[in-house]
């Protein structure tokens, strides 16, 4: 471990829900999870030193994992399984490796939320061709939430789903931002956002930076 080793996010998911397992299936790498499934999501920095954090939590726990990737700043795993002891027991290793505790991890925070109702047929489209999930319908309300670290947006996304039934459109967790789009009823979307919002600054108490 480099001595300018930092524990960008830490992100623990109890329960994935169906269309976010499904979304994070269609779009990782490695072995899809499914719905039901503990997951935890960690951003670290170096970038490379992903490499070596996702060796200590394979060779710690029973766990899969979904998620190897660096880009030029940071480096993002992610790892799950039907045991959440399984996937806290990866988790643990991380740290005592690292010498950190989740209190070591970076606060997130909310950079932007923004919601769009009746979206126009136009930019529907403009939308449905960067999606990576659902196709946005004209007349949909849209929810837009920005978040830094961006891994944290797994978090925000997962528990949206929790509280209303939203189609996941996109879920960019990669790089300085995450970002998410999900889109449903003006009802529905006021829910998933309270709900997002709540888990983000909740993962922010505690943090020590």
């Amino acid at each position: 471990m480099t001595s300018s080793f930092a524990m960008r996010a830490y992100v623990h998911i109890d329960n994935m829900q169906p269309e976010f397992a499904a979304y994070v299936g269609a779009t990782v790498q490695g072995s899809p999870p499914v719905a039901g499934m503990a997951q935890l999501w960690m951003e670290v920095a170096p970038a490379n030193e992903v490499f070596r954090v996702m060796d200590i939590a394979l060779k710690a726990a029973a766990v899969q994992p979904a998620t190897q990737f660096i880009e030029r700043e940071f480096g993002l795993l992610e790892v799950h399984a039907y045991d959440q002891s399984a996937v806290k027991a990866a988790a643990d290793a991380i740290f005592a490796y690292t010498g950190l505790s989740p209190a070591d991890r970076v606060a997130p925070q909310i950079a932007s939320t923004q919601v769009i109702t009746n979206i126009d047929p136009y930019q529907a489209q403009l939308i449905n061709k960067m999606r990576r999930g659902s196709l946005c319908v004209p007349g949909q309300t849209l929810l837009i939430m920005e978040v830094e670290p961006a891994a944290y947006i797994a978090l925000a996304a997962n528990e949206a789903e929790k509280a209303a039934h939203v189609q996941h459109v996109q879920i960019s967790n990669v790089g300085r931002y995450g970002r998410y789009f999900a889109a449903g009823t003006e009802s529905e979307i006021d829910a998933a956002r309270m709900s997002a919002v709540d888990a983000i600054e909740a993962a922010a108490s505690g943090a020590r930076n």
